[in-house]
């Protein structure tokens, strides 16, 4: 069974190109029984113009509530947020919380591993002198405490450090190194009974032919039972549902037997 709902949405208040009614009324359109809306959170730091600003973070929350109550009786609205790892605590009650880690900070500098090739690669030779593994180590000890740090209910796009890696193969994803690392975080946030998505996006922007996680991770979670969703992470009205059904048979390959999905704000599982 493919799930029609999508929980990792965002609009034009963050990076999104659509509004939030735009993406809802395509949601529904699709036959969807729920959309959560995912803002990214407002990082008080200089040049995150894929954040939400302040100001926009506060006129998000009333316009999705807005929204819940106006679609009532055609969909469920959820209003969640992506929470980044170095976003100050929400004041907000939110419906849900993703933690993602979108960088890492070395020497006082940000590097944000999904927004340019060219650039991640540039930041590893000036300030890790080329030694990429370094720079996935750090990635990976903030994934570990991703949940700590978010009290997040959704771990969002676990090796997003991978996001070019098709086309730019710059980490060996089968290397002992590589495995060992990463395996790490994901078996302790294991431990935190949390939820982990398989995150179709960077497949509906062009960087990858496979979701997130990388099949070995996926694996090691249905090994060990982890609560498992489907998300696009999706930014445009487009994209709501982007290689769900073939989503859905990769995780049957990886061993995954159930999904995690809200009904009525409360986690169901699906039968796969």
């Amino acid at each position: 069974m493919t799930p029609r709902c999508n929980f990792h949405t965002h609009t034009n208040f963050c990076d999104g190109k659509h509004s939030a009614e735009q993406m809802l009324a395509s949601a529904i359109e699709l036959g969807c029984t729920a959309l959560g809306f995912s803002g990214h959170s407002y990082i008080d730091e200089k040049n995150t113009e894929w954040t939400m600003s302040r100001d926009g973070q506060n006129d998000y929350i009333r316009e999705i509530n807005r929204l819940k109550s106006a679609y009532a009786d055609k969909i469920e609205v959820l209003l969640g947020i992506e929470q980044d790892y170095f976003s100050s605590a929400p004041e907000y009650a939110f419906d849900y919380v993703i933690g993602s880690v979108h960088a890492v900070i070395k020497d006082g500098v940000r590097i944000d591993v999904d927004l340019a090739p060219k650039t991640l690669l540039d930041f590893a030779d000036k300030l890790y002198g080329g030694n990429m593994l370094a720079l996935i180590e750090d990635y990976y000890s903030l994934v570990s405490d991703v949940v700590n740090k978010t009290n997040c209910d959704i771990i969002g796009h676990v090796d997003l450090i991978t996001k070019f890696n098709e086309k730019y193969p710059f980490i060996d994803v089968t290397s002992r190194a590589y495995r060992n690392v990463s395996l790490e975080a994901v078996d302790a946030l294991i431990e935190k009974d949390k939820i982990f998505e398989i995150n179709t996006g960077a497949i509906s922007r062009g960087w990858r032919k496979k979701p997130y996680p990388d099949d070995f991770i996926l694996k090691r979670l249905a090994e060990k039972n982890a609560n498992i969703m489907i998300n696009s992470d999706c930014h445009s009205t487009d994209s709501i549902l982007c290689f769900f059904d073939e989503a859905v048979e990769y995780a049957k390959v990886c061993g995954v037997r159930e999904l995690c999905v809200y009904e009525n704000k409360k986690i169901k599982k699906i039968l796969i």
